[in-house]
């Protein structure tokens, strides 16, 4: 009889690769946001022409929001949520949006078991936490935006690894072995 697969194993195993389906930049605070087709990642920065890029950090590794990312399938909820017939990623300012990959479910559980987003040929994020809605939802999306976006805000990530994306692209979890 095989043995079940324990929680540390269960936390590493998805059933296939998502794909980038959206890219959008902000180049600055309260400018619009823009979608485009490709961006380079600047390792422990951000995307290139994206503001949070452009911000000098003075944290070692340059800060855990250097990119944000939203669940594509829960755009549809969110339009339903707000009663708008279709919500534009560029109105979320998220920088990617992925589609047919768990988010939430790529950050690791464990400390000692890291896992990484690797997005197309070369780039390399780590998720770092929840990417909360801010109070421009409300303004954006309606009365209850805010809350419509909690717990659907998307996930934060910092570039460990650069080189372009493209809207496309796969988006593989891979489990770092430990010590590496």
């Amino acid at each position: 009889m095989q043995a079940m697969p324990d929680l540390r194993q269960l936390s590493r195993q998805f059933p296939h690769a998502g794909r980038v389906q959206a890219i959008v930049l902000r180049p600055a605070r309260d400018a619009p946001a823009l979608s485009v087709q490709r961006a380079l990642a600047l390792p422990e920065r951000g995307l290139q022409g994206d503001r949070s890029a452009a911000r000098p950090s003075a944290r070692p590794g340059g800060g855990k929001r250097q990119v944000t990312l939203l669940q594509a399938e829960h755009l549809p909820l969110l339009a339903a949520w707000t009663r708008l017939p279709h919500i534009a990623p560029t109105l979320l300012r998220r920088n990617l949006v992925v589609e047919g990959l768990n988010l939430v479910a790529a950050r690791t559980l464990f400390a000692d078991q890291a896992l990484e987003l690797h997005i197309g040929a070369a780039v390399v994020l780590q998720l770092t936490g929840p990417c909360d809605p801010c109070s421009k939802m409300e303004a954006a999306l309606g009365p209850g935006g805010y809350n419509a976006l909690r717990g659907h805000g998307g996930m934060t990530a910092r570039v460990l690894q650069g080189g372009e994306i493209a809207v496309g692209d796969a988006v593989r979890v891979v489990a770092v072995p430990a010590g590496t």
